[in-house]
């Protein structure tokens, strides 16, 4: 068979390029086919099982400055432009049928609150525009050859002009998908930049933090790796092999950057206040210094912040010593976290590193070395934080693809 565009990935990047494509061409009167192939048995896993199955969508709230990429940043903004927030978010609302459901977090939801929903309608959005999304119907080399590319499947050789890299990222993968897209791009001659697990939880040998397994609060965590800083405030969450939330995952990245270049590195998170507050806090109360600490903490993350001083949790506040005072305020605002490693892949929400962008055009999501060839999504070296921002990259990477594949094909057709 002989396609126009052939999108390798069905996933969030993936459909919406093919529905942008397909739109395309349909509306300048083209009959070339656009077909999606799917290594799974359905498409869009990481749309379904994302948020907890309600599909954190978009971020109701620009925060381009924390997208990490080994790329300038400038660049990151480019890609962005393509498909501006606001029109993000005026898109799924369209294509959902009411307002997204926005939250205290800022992130924003599906008006049904189900994350089926948004898949379903990208595979119909597709599909009515004229793709065809095929299934069970993992990619086993994806080559270039005079005007165009064959893509080879089990069942045989598909031909195609236009080719869009939306295989994804290592983490979520489903059932025979492989994120084969960073090899090809490299045979390609591609520079892909290291890989590591990204927004993953991260993990550590202290019987002392394991204990506290299930307990949740607010908290600022910091990670550093040579001249590379990473910072986020939100949840944090002690679990049985270390520590997640929000605010773990943010920075994780550093952490698996580090431990792959093996490099050293420091984890400490700071509970309610920076050390200023906490020492003039200690200064001004009475009472004991436990009693003080569970007014703004868990019993036992108080309890837990106490031993890590060396401070017995009795004393009384007029009789600390300086040295106490210091030892307590050091714990509450920068307490070490004995990080060892990470979940990994298996839990880790997306994958860093990927196709430099300095080698892709923003503009259209281009290849700048290979003619007909197109990449969107998580293949591309750029991660953005917990709250719908890699969908917002998705979603914007994907539609400049799918649109660059689909006037490639036109002009040459």
């Amino acid at each position: 068979m002989e396609a126009g565009v052939v999108v390798v990935g069905g996933g969030a990047a993936g459909l919406l390029a093919a529905a942008s494509a397909a739109s395309r061409l349909r509306a300048a009167g083209s009959a070339a086919p656009v077909v999606v192939l799917e290594a799974a048995r359905e498409p869009g896993r990481k749309v379904l099982v994302s948020g907890g199955g309600r599909c954190n969508v978009l971020p109701g709230r620009e925060a381009r400055e924390r997208f990490v990429s080994s790329s300038p940043r400038r660049l990151v903004d480019r890609f962005l432009d393509r498909f501006p927030l606001a029109a993000q978010r005026a898109f799924f609302e369209g294509l959902l049928g009411a307002p997204l459901r926005e939250e205290e977090s800022g992130k924003l939801f599906p008006p049904t609150n189900r994350a089926r929903d948004v898949r379903d309608a990208l595979v119909a959005l597709a599909r009515s525009a004229g793709a065809e999304v095929r299934l069970h119907s993992p990619v086993r080399e994806v080559a270039a050859r005079e005007g165009g590319f064959d893509v080879r499947l089990d069942a045989g050789t598909l031909s195609a002009s236009a080719v869009v890299l939306a295989t994804g990222g290592r983490s979520v993968l489903a059932g025979g998908a492989d994120a084969a897209g960073f090899d090809w791009a490299a045979a390609f001659g591609h520079s892909v930049r290291p890989l590591v697990p990204a927004l993953v939880p991260l993990t550590g040998s202290s019987p002392a933090h394991a204990a506290l397994s299930g307990v949740a609060l607010e908290a600022a965590v910091t990670a550093r790796c040579g001249s590379e800083t990473a910072a986020a405030r939100g949840g944090f969450l002690f679990t049985h092999r270390g520590w997640s939330g929000p605010a773990v995952l943010d920075v994780s990245h550093v952490v698996t950057r580090a431990l792959a270049g093996e490099k050293p590195f420091s984890v400490v998170v700071s509970f309610g206040g920076d050390a200023a507050h906490w020492d003039e806090t200690l200064r001004a109360a009475s009472g004991s210094v436990l009693s003080l600490l569970r007014r703004s903490l868990p019993d036992r993350v108080a309890s837990l912040l106490l031993a890590e001083a060396g401070v017995a949790p009795e004393t009384p506040l007029h009789r600390m010593t300086r040295e106490a005072r210091r030892a307590v305020v050091a714990s509450l605002s920068a307490l070490p976290l004995p990080v060892g490693g990470s979940e990994g892949y298996r839990t880790a929400e997306v994958t860093a590193g990927g196709v430099a962008l300095e080698e892709v055009d923003p503009g259209s999501g281009a290849s700048r070395l290979v003619p007909g060839l197109f990449l969107a999504g998580e293949i591309l070296d750029a991660v953005g934080p917990i709250g719908g921002f890699n969908f917002q990259w998705a979603w914007a990477t994907g539609r400049t693809a799918g649109e660059g594949a689909a006037r490639a094909v036109l002009a040459g057709g």
